[in-house]
């Protein structure tokens, strides 16, 4: 596949999770929430956990912003649900080091739809919408 089809493709997952988010809403009094936002563009998002277990048994996002930081809180609640919570953080390092444009082994996990977001490095002013609910995450865990 070219590279023009290959972005292309990327492009289309993207605005695929963008116009369709995956786990949006939110979850009920058992689960706990973190809100983050990114004031350079006004990213808001608001990430809803549920673990039992060291599981996270359920994700659910609220927020507004931008088709990246929107459809990576789509790809990444999708991702992380049914996974250990240190599997979950581990996915949120390898995307992370994915941000900063670092080599990354695509089979070390699953990263599915979200390696759609790999160009997003290629745009500096545009990985902290990336991230933006990755470090939701991160925070969550660490709180919880």
């Amino acid at each position: 596949m070219s590279f023009n089809n290959l972005d292309t493709l990327y492009r289309q997952v993207i605005m695929d999770h963008y116009k369709n988010p995956r786990n949006k809403g939110t979850l009920g009094e058992q689960s706990f929430s973190v809100e983050m936002n990114n004031p350079s563009c006004g990213d808001r998002v608001q990430l809803h956990l549920l673990v039992e277990d060291d599981v996270v048994k359920d994700v659910k996002f609220e927020g507004e912003g931008c088709s990246i930081s929107m459809s990576s809180a789509s790809m990444m609640t999708t991702a992380i649900k049914g996974k250990k919570l240190s599997e979950a953080l581990e996915m949120s390092k390898i995307f992370s080091d994915m941000m900063l444009g670092k080599e990354i082994d695509e089979t070390e996990l699953d990263l599915d739809d979200i390696i759609a977001l790999q160009g997003v490095s290629k745009f500096p002013a545009r990985i902290n919408c990336a991230t933006l609910a990755w470090k939701a995450m991160e925070k969550g865990a660490k709180e919880e």
